[in-house]
């Protein structure tokens, strides 16, 4: 557990510069230089990343059951997990109208997920894990909403065009991980 705290702790912690210092952000990518900051911030998220895989990976090996989730919670939990596909392909996807309304779409994207998997798992591990990231979107997110009134951000409307893009390349990305890539990567089968 040792080292996914860790892990958790570096990954979040680095994305959490702009939530928490963003004077001091700007200052260092001024002084030091754009490249470099993105090098350091790059290696540094790689490093936190590999920990909480090896940290989670550990974990799983000698589990805590805190819970037993009801059946019921598998099913809402591949719903949230839709949601959070469509809504990282959002993200992504220039002109859509999800980005446009909801601005942030991505740190939703965190949200749903982490909240699918913290109501789909009782397990001590699964708990920190979803638990870290769903408290660092949230506080993300506020954070993002307060720069962008700052700053008087205004986002274009979104294109129908675009926003069907964006939903179907959310679907299919869902299914194909859903079906096939969650239980090759993580070795868990959602949909058995």
């Amino acid at each position: 557990m040792a080292y996914l705290l860790l892990g958790l702790v570096l990954f979040l912690g680095v994305h959490s510069v702009r939530i928490l210092a963003d004077g001091w952000r700007t200052d260092m990518r001024a002084r030091i230089g754009e490249q470099a900051w993105k090098g350091a911030y790059s290696v540094l998220s790689l490093a936190g990343f590999v920990l909480i895989v090896w940290g989670y990976g550990q974990a799983r090996m000698q589990p805590v059951q805190l819970w037993s989730p009801p059946a019921a919670m598998r099913h809402l939990a591949s719903l949230l997990t839709l949601v959070a596909f469509v809504l990282l392909a959002a993200s992504q996807v220039p002109g859509n109208s999800i980005k446009s309304r909801l601005r942030h779409p991505m740190l939703l994207g965190v949200k749903a997920w982490a909240l699918a998997h913290l109501l789909s798992n009782g397990q001590i591990h699964q708990m920190v894990l979803f638990g870290a990231f769903l408290a660092w979107a949230v506080l993300d997110f506020v954070s993002a909403r307060r720069r962008d009134r700052a700053a008087a951000t205004v986002y274009a409307p979104g294109r129908a065009s675009a926003t069907v893009v964006t939903v179907v390349a959310g679907v299919v990305a869902w299914a194909v991980f859903a079906f096939w890539l969650h239980g090759w990567w993580i070795g868990v089968r959602p949909f058995r």
